[in-house]
């Protein structure tokens, strides 16, 4: 159980576990009671006090409803409640999180204050005590009023300090920097209407919340509700006042401007910090479907933020990381192009970050993934050490979270790596039911089916995935995928086209000029082939196939489907003998 004296901070509450209840921080600063059932209020302290933890039923159950036996569907309504009144009804940015047949997470920063009370000297402005207002004079009551009276305005006089104590601890906690703001904080300010008609409003207002709604759903991001972000509506503020009103690292703000079958979109993210620009992009579209246009526009910005906060943050400064760093400075070296360099990097930040939380299923699962990515890549020296310790990791966080988007995407390249496409693609179809700004589960069931002999399957699952990211890190393997699948099908010039895309996007890849020197030499251009050949070579140093029987091995392990086999030796095994490999 928490420690009595203990009270807590969060987004606009405070909670005063000594009895003092919860209270609502206003738009001056100070602090109103907030109405809530005493049973509730016990299941919210529960759940603070182990803010980012799993809390089981069980657990709560027992600490609020201590032995006495209750139907669940008691505490379904207290967490009902609380939600209603700490979420503003926003279920997309609820506080508590609910992990599907276990319990509760409270996912909201929670600071813990325990400072002692300060010296009625420190107190600003005390209060002004008249006892004479409210008691008759000493000298006109007998002795026992007189005692009864002293005892009455030293208790009122320790009631008015103790008060004036509490508004000064709170003012203090509650000033702009008490608090700081939690990591991958943002909100979304209400998109502007620039289009001169009101009618059109609903229409950015839409974007707004589903841009909330998006947002909500990458890891570790933290997102104030829409309910919040449009008191803000039709008003000019500052960075500085978000950050301070809000305490959040970053504000997405933007504009919609529609002109007859037109429509433009800009958007900008600010740190709110420092008051500067670090991201902007303009999106200009016909109107077809306003739905799936709102749709497609919000998942490409929630999508290019969760990248451009990942690096952002990675990039802060700080003294003494905790998990939540190291993880994010994997992440960033995910980012970077495959090398053996990049892949050491982001593996030894998951693992600082799991020495640090040994029980945290976003690192066992952002661990698994660059090791079985790794695998994919053919850039392990340890394949085994790599394969066991990825399949050991998959296990410890499907057994802690069962339906974990981030455990199945790396079970997903597990099962890749070990050359079962098919297994694969239920566990990336898994992921997007859970998120679909997910584009690398996307493009990966297109890599499944590509490899299974689906071509045109394929082909229109990484296109999708570029139109999700256009400008993602891994967009060049998805132009890669695409000139291979059009290569097996002896669309030569298609092919070419996509793999100089890929090639443009990521020069230091070997695959991409083996690929080119198939797709020139089936072409007929020799020159051009064994240029692209040698350029390979020298690029994959000695990982590069020495022969035709090589690169056939090398192929069939990975085109299963006994179709794409046989279009692979027509074309890309064909052509690399036309660029020069010799066969042996």
């Amino acid at each position: 159980m928490a420690d009595p004296d203990d009270v807590f901070l969060f987004h606009s509450f405070l909670l005063d576990r000594r009895g003092g209840g919860l209270f609502r921080r206003d738009g001056d600063g100070g602090l109103a009671p907030v109405p809530i059932g005493a049973r509730a209020l016990d299941v919210l302290g529960i759940l603070v006090e182990r803010a980012g933890d799993l809390v089981t039923r069980d657990e709560i159950i027992a600490a609020a409803w201590p032995g006495v036996v209750v139907e669940d569907n008691n505490l379904n309504m207290q967490i009902a409640a609380l939600r209603r009144t700490l979420d503003d009804d926003g279920t997309a940015t609820s506080c508590i999180q609910t992990v599907p047949r276990r319990g509760y997470r409270f996912v909201a920063l929670a600071l813990r204050e325990r400072r002692p009370p300060p010296a009625a000297a420190q107190l600003a402005d005390p209060p002004k005590l008249d006892p004479a207002a409210h008691l008759s004079p000493p000298h006109e009551q007998s002795g026992y009023q007189r005692r009864r009276a002293l005892i009455a305005w030293a208790a009122g006089a320790l009631i008015l300090l103790a008060a004036a104590t509490t508004a000064w601890q709170l003012k203090t906690r509650w000033s702009s920097d008490a608090v700081a703001a939690p990591r991958l904080s943002i909100v979304v300010m209400p998109f502007a209407n620039l289009s001169g008609d009101t009618a059109q409003q609903y229409f950015a207002d839409g974007i707004t919340e589903d841009l909330t709604t998006d947002l909500s759903g990458l890891a570790d991001m933290l997102v104030i509700s829409r309910n919040t972000a449009f008191t803000y509506q039709g008003k000019a503020v500052s960075a500085g006042r978000i950050r301070n009103e809000l305490r959040v690292h970053y504000m997405l703000e933007g504009s919609v401007q529609r002109s007859g079958n037109q429509v433009r979109i800009n958007v900008r993210l600010i740190d709110t910090a420092t008051d500067t620009n670090l991201w902007a992009e303009q999106f200009d579209r016909n109107i077809g479907d306003l739905l799936a246009l709102q749709s497609e526009i919000t998942g490409q910005i929630a999508i290019a933020l969760d990248v451009k906060l990942i690096v952002s943050e990675a990039a802060r400064p700080t003294e003494h990381p905790d998990a939540l760093d190291h993880i994010f400075r994997g992440r960033a070296a995910m980012y970077r192009p495959a090398s053996r360099q990049n892949f050491a990097e982001a593996i030894g930040e998951y693992e600082q970050a799991l020495a640090l939380d040994p029980h945290s299923v976003e690192a066992q699962s952002r661990l698994a993934s660059a090791l079985s990515t790794r695998l994919l890549d053919g850039m392990s020296d340890t394949v085994d050490a790599d394969s066991d310790r990825a399949k050991h990791l998959i296990r410890q966080a499907l057994a802690e979270a069962p339906d974990s988007p981030l455990a199945h995407f790396a079970r997903a390249q597990f099962l890749r790596a070990q050359h079962g496409c098919e297994a694969a693609i239920p566990e990336y179809e898994t992921v997007l039911a859970a998120n679909r700004n997910v584009p690398a589960a996307v493009a990966n069931i297109g890599r499944c089916k590509i490899y299974i002999g689906l071509l045109d399957d394929g082909v229109a699952l990484e296109k999708r995935a570029i139109l999700l990211s256009p400008h993602d890190p891994f967009v060049g393997i998805w132009y890669f995928r695409i000139g291979q699948a059009r290569l097996l099908q002896s669309r030569v010039d298609e092919a070419i086209t996509w793999l100089q895309k890929a090639h443009d996007e990521n020069a230091a890849s070997s695959y991409v000029p083996a690929w080119l020197a198939a797709a020139y030499g089936l072409k007929g251009d020799l020159p051009r082939a064994a240029a692209e050949l040698a350029d390979a070579r020298k690029l994959a140093g000695n990982d590069a196939p020495a022969s035709i029987a090589a690169a056939r091995a090398i192929g069939i392990r990975d085109f299963a489907a006994s179709s794409a086999q046989a279009l692979l030796e027509a074309t890309y095994l064909a052509g690399l003998h036309q660029a020069g490999l010799p066969e042996d």
